[in-house]
């Protein structure tokens, strides 16, 4: 009886107290150790020692200097940053691409310098048909991300924003509407997947936007949910920032973007634009 009801319970417990690994609908299990996806190279590894020693050299000489190698004076009197800008093919490979072409979908996005090689230009087509893969119900989306910045021996690098409280983006797009994603460092394994969102939308034509989203606008999501319990976006700990397009209309799409800064809009004084709930009101 016991060990019949055990066998019972025990999927329930599994799920409830840990949450499974996200895997995209139509894409096999991976079952391989992790040993075997390891690339074991001399040359490589001698070239990972001498790239590692050099970003850890800097390290040492920036903190002699102050945060982020500027005097401490420079950084507290900060009001404005420039975190990306589009200058050079290096500028790119910060950044990844992505779309439901990987899924089975049909979209297809792509990211080249625009003209002069001063901008960034994110195009393709968006087309919304599911792929025949007998569980994805639907599809349709292009994004565009930052790749987490690494110190050295691959540790994890943040962005530190707390001085500013607005993001700073000039564009140039076709009229759709996009969605902006921040992902920031998070204290459990189960909150991998928050998100920060808001909306981006373009107007079209040949001219540049200047466009101003402060950070007390962002929501949070969980894979795509938006949360009831909502908390303001801690600042201190940026990872990525991501652009992506999903608006259902099927066709061609770009996005060219001169640069992505933060900046201190000292006329904004909004703390958090949504309302927050109380586990334990006072009485």
């Amino acid at each position: 009886y016991i060990r019949h009801h055990q066998h019972l319970l025990h999927p329930v417990l599994s799920r409830s107290v840990t949450q499974s690994e996200y895997r995209r609908p139509g894409k096999p299990r991976e079952d391989k150790p992790p040993w075997q996806k390891i690339n074991f190279s001399f040359s490589k590894g001698l070239d990972g020692i001498r790239k590692h020693l050099t970003l850890l050299k800097k390290e040492f000489l920036e903190r002699w200097v102050g945060p982020q190698g500027k005097p401490i004076l420079e950084h507290m009197l900060e009001q404005n940053r420039v975190v990306w800008e589009f200058r050079g093919p290096e500028s790119l490979e910060q950044w990844t691409v992505s779309s439901d072409f990987e899924i089975g979908g049909q979209s297809e996005a792509y990211l080249k310098l625009g003209r002069n090689n001063t901008t960034c230009f994110l195009y393709g087509t968006l087309r919304s048909t599911p792929p025949k893969d007998g569980e994805t119900r639907y599809s349709g989306y292009c994004s565009m991300r930052s790749k987490q910045p690494l110190a050295s021996f691959d540790r994890k690098q943040h962005h530190d924003w707390t001085s500013f409280n607005t993001l700073h983006l000039r564009v140039r797009g076709d009229g759709r509407p996009w969605m902006i994603n921040i992902a920031a460092e998070t204290y459990f394994s189960h909150q991998k997947d928050d998100i920060y969102s808001y909306f981006l939308y373009t107007r079209g034509g040949p001219y540049w936007q200047e466009v101003k989203i402060p950070f007390s606008k962002f929501f949070l999501a969980h894979r795509g949910r938006v949360q009831d319990d909502q908390h303001p976006l801690w600042l201190d700990k940026i990872n990525t920032i991501g652009f992506t397009l999903g608006d259902k209309a099927d066709g061609p799409f770009q996005l060219e973007i001169d640069y992505i800064g933060v900046i201190k809009d000292y006329a904004h004084t909004e703390e958090f634009a949504y309302e927050l709930y109380k586990r334990n009101p006072e009485v």
